[in-house]
């Protein structure tokens, strides 16, 4: 099937393997995660910075340990219908089962485990050590000649024997006088007398004879074909004492396949007790991923309990409660840049009292203006916010109001006031958090803000009074 977005890497685009997500949103592979981590100092989500620049967050720094394991998006992705693209399988399947298949492919091109350099299908393997690797050879036990497997099949010493009186009179070694023939070389494969030539160390030895069981027993069908040759020729030419020898020898050979049967046998077992085992490792990979997601979301809570508490406290510290507040802004440039560009286009004051149980309101300010003075002026508002005790005040709201910005030189400040509409919605007992604001939106030309000649702005701090009567 053709897959989601939601399913693809944000760093590689494949299907994500072993899904993590990250506090920004978005998912990686855990091993892109890393890599990505690894060689980006301050690493930034790139789904972030392709999505909008401009609201990049601390959210977007990428590191391992703010990233958690998505187990959904995993068990979704386990059962996604796929196929598999080498050519001539036609096997399809869900993708957890697909790595398996990926191991059983018989279409699927691997290397000679002899070391030959050929690389062939996984299904044609037998038929090109049987016929065509270089390094699959056999030394026969007679001649001591190095043959291919196809070969050593057809191959008869016999009759070169004959031919070769001099083969005839070589003196037997010391081992065949005695009547002694070991059935493995001490530093040799176990297969060595049918024709591995493979030798190591102890521990070399085991790990070749746990891998290349295909080719042992392809070796062991050659040899029990030429004994069952040998034997037809026997009881032609040789008496019954030699058919008994060759069919001794041909019982031996069976007891050595039923032993590698029984390895191949344990073998398998404790393949599927590794994969039983991984899949318990996994259930409690995931378990934990799930507990540090829960504490995850426990300390966002635990979060934004501490702004909430915060801003409680801010609020606490500059209320007034006599009708007159001071509102310091600072950071001037960057905020009248942001209303230019619609980032932020006005700010809010904290709240104040008219009086200990009056008006609650507020001032809004527009450093780029609004309405008739967009553009050209700072636009100064007040906003009535609902209060606690506005059901014991009387309504619509009657105080003068006189707006004030400060020359931090005490020289010219900017002062204007007005009296309430008494007709106008945001002057009536607020129905909703706040009311429509209501001011000056012409109250100081922006060109008058920004000049040398006044002290409006200093040190990137302006500040504006409201007065209350």
């Amino acid at each position: 099937d053709v897959p989601d977005q939601k399913y693809l890497c944000s760093n590689c685009s494949n299907i994500l393997k072993k899904a993590l997500q990250t506090l920004c949103g978005h998912r990686y592979c855990s091993a892109c995660l890393s890599w990505v981590v690894r060689n980006n100092k301050n690493a930034i989500c790139q789904k972030c910075k392709e999505e909008d620049p401009s609201i990049l967050s601390e959210g977007s720094l990428l590191a391992e340990e703010r990233a958690f394991g998505d187990a959904a998006i995993n068990k979704e992705i386990s059962e996604l219908r796929v196929h598999c693209v080498t050519l001539g399988c036609s096997w399809s399947g869900i993708m957890k089962n697909f790595e398996e298949h990926q191991s059983l492919c018989e279409y699927a091109l691997i290397p000679c485990h002899t070391g030959c350099g050929h690389v062939v299908m996984r299904k044609k393997l037998a038929d090109h050590l049987e016929n065509g690797c270089v390094n699959n050879v056999t030394v026969c036990q007679k001649c001591k000649r190095s043959l291919s497997s196809s070969e050593y099949q057809e191959h008869s010493c016999e009759g070169s024997l004959c031919k070769d009186q001099k083969c005839a009179q070589t003196e037997t070694p010391s081992e065949e006088k005695n009547g002694s023939t070991p059935l493995m070389n001490k530093d040799g494969c176990r297969f060595s007398e049918v024709g591995c030539s493979f030798t190591g160390s102890k521990e070399k030895i085991k790990e070749h004879e746990k891998t290349a069981v295909g080719a042992h027993m392809l070796l062991l069908l050659q040899h029990m074909k030429q004994l069952k040759a040998s034997l037809c020729t026997a009881a032609k030419a040789a008496n019954g004492f030699i058919l008994n020898v060759e069919e001794n020898k041909l019982h031996v050979f069976e007891n050595i396949v039923a032993v590698l049967n029984k390895e191949v046998e344990t073998s398998n077992l404790e393949i599927t007790a590794f994969r039983r085992q991984s899949e318990l490792d996994q259930n409690i990979i995931r378990g934990l991923e799930l507990k540090i997601a829960e504490l995850h979301r426990c300390l966002t809570q635990k979060d934004a309990g501490l702004s909430s508490l915060h801003k409680s406290l801010l609020f606490s510290e500059q209320a007034s409660y006599d009708g007159v507040f001071l509102w310091k802004i600072t950071d001037v440039g960057r905020k009248l840049q942001d209303s230019v560009t619609g980032r932020t286009v006005s700010l809010y004051s904290p709240a104040f009292y008219t009086a200990k149980y009056g008006y609650k309101v507020c001032l809004r300010v527009y450093l780029n203006g609004d309405g008739t003075g967009k553009g050209t002026h700072l636009s100064l508002f007040i906003v009535v916010m609902k209060g606690d005790y506005d059901a014991l005040l009387p309504w619509p709201f009657r105080h003068k109001v006189t707006f004030m910005l400060l020359d931090q030189n005490n020289r010219e400040h900017i002062i204007d006031a007005f009296r309430p509409d008494l007709a106008s919605a945001s002057f009536q007992r607020p129905v909703n958090d706040m009311n429509v604001a209501s001011g000056c939106p012409m109250f100081l030309p922006l060109s008058k803000l920004q000049s040398p000649k006044y002290a409006y702005v200093k040190e990137d701090t302006l500040f504006l009074k409201c007065i209350i009567e």
